[in-house]
């Protein structure tokens, strides 16, 4: 199921413990809610860069992070900083979070609009593939926040 929130922060939401979010391949962090997981997960971060540099994570790639509490989702939605997000990326890596979170009972996910933001994806074309594979994997709760607010 999933379920729009139009202002919030998704680290505040109560009984949420695994989140999601767009990331560039090229290893970088350095704005907006990227920014914010690289602060509050430095070690996810380093790893996550470390893949970059390797190699190991591209488009439509999913690193997912166990940092004890829950899962991070590291979607591959977008080559570098400097290009636009790819819409058949971000489903792919989408599909990839959905089918490993079922593997492994995660139930609920929060995300920000990845990759309408700093990504440049039209947030209407995104958020109908999040909806459809929604409907596909109707046992996970994901809790989008479309717009970011410190609450």
């Amino acid at each position: 199921m999933v379920t729009y929130i139009e202002f919030g922060n998704i680290f505040n939401l109560p009984d949420v413990k695994n989140y999601a979010h767009g990331c560039n391949c090229a290893g970088a962090m350095g704005k907006g809610i990227a920014l914010q997981f690289k602060e509050k997960y430095n070690q996810m971060y380093l790893e996550y860069k470390k893949r970059c540099k390797d190699g190991d994570f591209s488009l439509g790639d999913v690193f997912s992070y166990n940092y004890g509490e829950g899962t991070i989702f590291n979607l591959g939605t977008q080559k570098t900083w400097k290009t636009k997000a790819e819409l058949k990326a971000t489903e792919d890596s989408l599909l990839k979070m959905l089918a490993y979170a079922r593997q492994n009972n995660i139930e609920k996910i929060a995300l920000p609009k990845i990759a309408a933001g700093l990504g440049g994806l039209n947030w209407g074309d995104v958020k109908s593939i999040i909806d459809r594979l929604g409907e596909d994997y109707a046992d996970i709760d994901l809790i989008v926040v479309e717009n970011y607010r410190d609450v």
